[in-house]
């Protein structure tokens, strides 16, 4: 207990020592970190392109309210600019001596006054480090030939932006002007689904082209979108190899006169997660507090807990557990499913009003200075896993442990998936809930694991595992009521996460501290909490 208690304290000393004299966070990345990784991007883009980023839209809430602003994850990655309405722009050689430019929303002291102070110019080119720097209302003025660069690179356009009559270079307004140099025609674009196919027609004999409307049929239902396509959809339903013949002929003919342009709307996204999988020492710190401070809050709600409780107050446990530590945000909205509920995947309505017996599934992860935790704890929440539960949480924690060990450099990112697969498959005929182990079924229906970082499902390339990666290993099982197995089992549902660093020498689970095992996780709910003589008055 002493050890924890120290442990504790000394978190909250960093966290101390990491504010400045005016009481304001000083512990983001630096702005060489992301000089660093802007350069980086600049090495791995192809000869005579530019990459175009631009910020993310403001949210509303409601009527003249926002939502909280939060940046393009990219964005903030190479710029930490942390407001709306920007764009950058980083070439792969220098222009007008310079390799990179920025266009950032100006300063406006009546603005200012309402949403808070702005970096302006001279306050991105000082804090951030860059040398061209021009407020977003230039940037119609951009007088760059974007014909000329070999490729353009951006994310695709989300199109989904409001048009603020207050403001003329709201991020709608710099994304229109950008469509507009770059004569952008989505027409025009590659589609590289499409074109896969386009490329398998013409290669294909048609004494062979059963195999390719085969192929076709079981990829199409995940592209409708193609399924309007009039060639794939003729070639498809050809009745003879005549007809089939035709289409491949319009099929090659389509090929060889599509438009070219040289608007990639593909490749920027790779290079990004190929960037933000391997994690660097800087990033690792921010995003070993987030799941530090989430682990805290498992912890916290276990010696809390009890069965009047609601899915709101836990949830609010968690929550006050971040803001104490001075994690800005949670990552994602909050997950807490008591019995029954627990068995929705992404279940945030968190409004059961008592807890009473139930299995609770708290799956939740701070978010500080933009690097986000995955957590998940299921914990009785009378302090006692009955036999039934006891008996599925132990196999969820058996496939967690087999899933975490391969967990390797240089094992495929499906590793973790199938180890854990085959514990609970094997696990469910033991308890007699599946008859065989071939046996289909939906008790556990996601995948094992994704990158963390930046995002909670953080970009990355999902090749063999690499040193320095940070994944999830979250295995669960989950029996609605009504499930084809006995009654007892009905309303259980269990799912343990955990963030594992990914090195040479082996997994390391970051999340450890929050116990998992069922025994370990009964004698930390006998402990006192501090909330357990926090009480307010009755309301009518």
């Amino acid at each position: 207990m002493f050890k924890q208690i120290l442990t504790y304290t000394l978190i909250i000393v960093c966290l101390q020592f990491s504010y400045s004299q005016d009481n304001t966070p000083q512990d983001f990345l630096s702005k060489e970190f992301h000089k660093n990784r802007r350069d980086a991007l600049r090495k791995a883009l192809p000869e005579n392109s530019v990459a175009v980023f631009f910020a993310n839209p403001v949210r509303n809430r409601a009527n003249d309210v926002e939502y909280i602003y939060h940046q393009d994850p990219n964005f903030y990655y190479l710029t930490g600019y942390k407001e709306p309405h920007a764009v950058l722009l980083i070439f792969s050689e220098n222009k007008d001596d310079d390799n990179e430019i920025i266009y950032i929303q100006k300063k406006n002291p009546q603005a200012e006054q309402w949403t808070g102070r702005r970096l302006g110019i001279e306050g991105v080119k000082e804090k951030l480090g860059f040398n061209t720097v021009y407020n977003g209302e230039d940037f119609k003025d951009l007088s760059i030939d974007f014909k000329k660069f070999e490729k353009v690179l951006i994310i695709d356009f989300k199109d989904d932006y409001r048009n603020s009559k207050r403001n003329n270079a709201d991020i709608y307004d710099l994304t229109k002007q950008f469509k507009e140099k770059i004569s952008f025609d989505r027409s025009l674009l590659p589609n590289p689904t499409k074109d896969r196919f386009y490329q398998l027609i013409k290669s294909t004999e048609i004494d062979n082209s059963a195999n390719v409307v085969e192929r076709m049929e079981s990829y199409l239902q995940y592209y409708p979108e193609l399924k309007k396509d009039e060639l794939l959809k003729g070639y498809q339903n050809a009745a003879t190899d005549e007809l089939r013949k035709e289409f491949k002929q319009k099929i090659s003919l389509q090929l060889e006169a599509k438009p070219k342009t040289n608007v990639d709307i593909y490749s920027l996204n790779g290079l990004m997660g190929g960037l933000r999988e391997i994690k660097l020492p800087e990033e690792m710190k921010l995003l070993k507090k987030a799941i530090d401070i989430s682990a805290i809050g498992q912890i916290e709600i276990m010696k809390a807990m009890h069965v009047n409780m609601s899915e709101t107050e836990v949830q609010g446990i968690h929550e006050f557990v971040y803001k104490k530590y001075g994690a800005e945000y949670e990552g994602y909205p909050s997950i807490v499913g008591a019995g029954n509920n627990g068995c929705v995947l992404h279940y945030i309505k968190n409004n059961k009003t008592k807890l009473g017996n139930e299995l609770v599934l708290m799956d939740l992860g701070a978010e500080y200075h933009g690097y986000t935790a995955d957590v998940t704890r299921t914990i009785p929440a009378n302090g006692k896993f009955s036999p039934e539960q006891k008996a599925i949480y132990d196999l969820v924690y058996e496939a967690q442990e087999a899933g975490i060990a391969e967990a390797k450099v240089g094992n495929s990112f499906n590793a973790p998936n199938a180890a854990t697969r085959e514990v609970i498959n094997r696990g469910l005929v033991t308890l007699n809930i599946l008859d065989s182990i071939q046996q289909q079924h939906n008790y556990y229906p996601h995948g094992s694991s994704h990158y963390l970082g930046l995002d909670v499902h953080d970009a990355g390339s999902y090749g063999p595992f690499q040193a320095n990666t940070v994944i999830t290993v979250e295995p669960g099982i989950y029996i609605p009521e009504g499930s084809p197995c006995d009654k007892k089992w009905w309303g259980i549902a269990v799912r343990i996460e955990d963030d594992i660093l990914i090195t040479d020498a082996g997994p390391i689970n970051l999340s450890a501290r929050a116990p998992r095992k069922s025994e370990d996780i009964e004698k930390m709910m006998q402990l006192p909490s501090v909330l357990d003589s926090f009480q307010l008055p009755k309301l009518d």
